[in-house]
């Protein structure tokens, strides 16, 4: 099928390269030239989001790959301009699903069709397929099934709901990550303060075969420690990147309790500060109420 994809980042780029392997007309849109890297794999570069019209046959299907936020209104607002009825754009990137059933609402109300698809598979998808998760209308699914058949593995693409569906089901697929991550970070940290000097490359292998921990993501830890076994020039400082904040809020809107979530969350915030105010206050109190020791900073 023909179609465009907003947005040559990352995961924008080899979206646009496996969908022409498989034979998809795809036309390439990013904020800066891309023409070079497009032209490769044999997508079609525009420099402009007008100029997408002109290169597809009606019915039209955008995907934009933006991050989330005004960026991505701004280019349903460009599209909307000369998009025609029946046209579909879908929301490839990690919008808050509530944003996701206004973006929806605004745009259906003007005569055309959007989904959400939450993409999962990170650097390997071009290789591997993306796991999509889509919501919206089934019939506009159904349209652009050819296109999700071909990103996905088997069996790696589904119809998750209405509009907004999507975007949910992968928020919460980053929460239940932030606390998979959390979980081997404190494990092997164990297992490296332990006395009995365990080879945790060896460890990780051997988990991955057979054990029930075993996952993509141990595969991922066992080359990383492959290739340095103590991770060394790796400063622990971990972002996050909003889904796991919206995950907490969620939970906490709806009264479920989601607590391994919430302090994989937690702790990423714990891992930015160099010096944390609030154990300085503990220790401070302690000092006051039984004369525990303090100990002092080095002072240039």
């Amino acid at each position: 099928m023909q179609l465009a994809i907003l947005e040559m980042c990352r995961k924008g780029l080899n979206m646009a390269h496996r969908l022409c392997d498989f034979g998809h007309k795809v036309i390439c849109w990013n904020r800066s030239s891309k023409e070079e890297e497009v032209s490769k794999f044999g997508g079609v570069f525009v420099s402009s989001i007008a100029e997408i019209a002109g290169h597809l046959d009606k019915r039209r299907v955008f995907i934009i790959m933006l991050p989330a936020g005004p960026a991505v209104d701004a280019a349903i607002n460009e599209i909307t301009l000369f998009a025609e009825a029946g046209d579909i754009i879908i929301d490839g990137g990690n919008s808050n699903y509530k944003h996701t059933m206004e973006r929806a609402a605004m745009v259906t109300k003007k005569g055309f069709s959007f989904m959400d698809c939450g993409t999962s598979g990170g650097v390997w998808g071009y290789k591997n397929g993306y796991c999509l998760m889509v919501g919206g209308d089934k019939k506009d699914f159904e349209y652009c099934e050819p296109a999700f058949r071909d990103l996905a593995p088997p069996d790696g693409y589904m119809h998750t709901g209405a509009a907004g569906s999507g975007h949910y089901s992968k928020m919460i697929h980053n929460g239940i990550e932030y606390g998979m991550l959390a979980a081997y970070g404190e494990g092997f940290e164990l297992l490296k303060n332990s006395e009995f000097g365990f080879d945790l490359h060896k460890l990780s292998k051997l988990w991955n075969n057979g054990s029930v921990v075993r996952s993509w993501l141990l595969e991922l830890l066992e080359d990383a420690l492959s290739k340095n076994p103590g991770l060394d020039g790796i400063k622990g400082f971990v972002e996050d990147s909003g889904e796991g904040r919206w995950t907490v809020l969620d939970a906490i809107e709806k009264s479920v309790p989601a607590p391994v979530i919430t302090l994989s969350l937690l702790s990423r915030f714990v891992s930015r500060q160099d010096e944390s105010f609030s154990a300085k206050i503990i220790a401070a109190l302690r000092n006051e109420f039984g004369g525990h020791s303090i100990k002092k900073d080095r002072v240039s």
